[in-house]
């Protein structure tokens, strides 16, 4: 294990921009983890757990240490009859984690398929697509403080998730690296396929009587087919959160525009389409300079290949000003900004 310094991070973050890290280190164990963060020559600089680079947006060069996640495996440390619990390395790429829950006949995570990014980032972002989140599955996860070294487990109540929010997005915001997450996953599917598409992508399949396989896979195909690919274009998927608000603007709102779908939420407010209001503004598709929202999906900012840090966000406040000024919303954004 070798700390490098002044490493370009453009290939650690999927909007695929150039900027730089003072010093850089992947870990691969707790122990090396541990090693790194108790260490004299580094345990009073600046430090930054970077998992696949998928929720963040870097708008100038890190002046500290980028200590990128890689502790893997996977193993069942508990079952019965109707679940299993499954640990996972918070250095696991999130994908190939569902998959292999799929391979073992494991139900709960089919829905959030071909979402970027690592398992130990997963909580903190409480992941979610198509009327699933992590929080449904999710049993407990260990972490390492960043101050001393030592692990601490969280329990589900302990992590306060909340729509696209946790404990780690708030007052235990950069002072962990969860180094493993624990699921409680279903070995008698209850399967979700009203939300979306997917219901519609099933008749598409030819798929009559679908299973969690099923299901993931038209997932993978409405994501293939909405969302531009990180490999191809710089981008960090949505954005921006959609907004919830009171039933009275809802419906003052609905009044003016009736194309505006909102869900309800369990609090009582309503939920509504983020892109559907960028688009409304005229954002989807148009370019400015190097960066812009996605065609297919306004929700997406794009760096179109030479963009810095610095105009995407500047952009995104832009996008963000115009929404305010048409529908009196502010966005909130769902990527982390550093």
């Amino acid at each position: 294990m070798m700390i490098s310094k002044n490493v370009s991070l453009k290939p650690y973050n999927t909007f695929g921009l150039e900027v730089f890290a003072a010093q850089f280190v992947e870990v691969h164990s707790t122990s090396e983890l541990n090693e790194i963060i108790t260490n004299t020559d580094t345990k009073h600089i600046p430090k930054f757990i970077l998992g696949g680079g998928s929720n963040i947006l870097f708008t100038k060069d890190f002046d500290g240490l980028i200590i990128r996640n890689k502790i893997a495996g996977i193993e069942v440390v508990q079952e019965d009859d109707d679940f299993a619990w499954v640990k996972a390395g918070g250095g696991e790429v999130w994908h190939a984690f569902v998959l292999w829950t799929l391979a073992h006949n494991f139900a709960g995570l089919e829905n959030l398929s071909l979402i970027p990014g690592s398992v130990g980032a997963a909580p903190i972002q409480n992941i979610g697509a198509y009327g699933v989140e992590i929080k449904y599955t999710f049993f407990e996860l260990e972490a390492m403080n960043l101050s001393d070294g030592n692990i601490q487990k969280f329990t589900h109540a302990e992590c306060h998730f909340g729509y696209r929010d946790s404990i780690f997005k708030r007052e235990a915001k950069n002072k962990f690296a969860i180094v493993s997450v624990t699921f409680r996953l279903s070995k008698k599917p209850n399967l979700n396929t009203s939300y979306g598409a997917i219901e519609q992508e099933l008749k598409a399949m030819n798929i009559q009587h679908a299973g969690i396989r099923e299901i993931s896979q038209a997932v993978i195909n409405i994501r293939s087919s909405k969302l531009p690919d990180p490999a191809k274009i710089g981008n960090a998927g949505s954005f921006f959160k959609n907004p919830e608000v009171e039933n009275s603007l809802y419906d003052n709102l609905k009044s003016q525009y009736p194309d505006l779908v909102g869900y309800k939420t369990p609090s009582g407010k309503m939920k509504l389409a983020a892109g559907w209001l960028i688009e409304q503004c005229g954002w989807k598709g148009k370019v400015s300079g190097h960066v812009g929202m996605h065609k297919q999906q306004a929700l997406v900012l794009v760096n179109y290949g030479g963009a810095t840090g610095a105009e995407l966000i500047q952009h995104a406040r832009t996008v963000q000003a115009s929404v305010k000024e048409k529908f009196g919303i502010e966005l909130e954004m769902e990527v982390n900004v550093l």
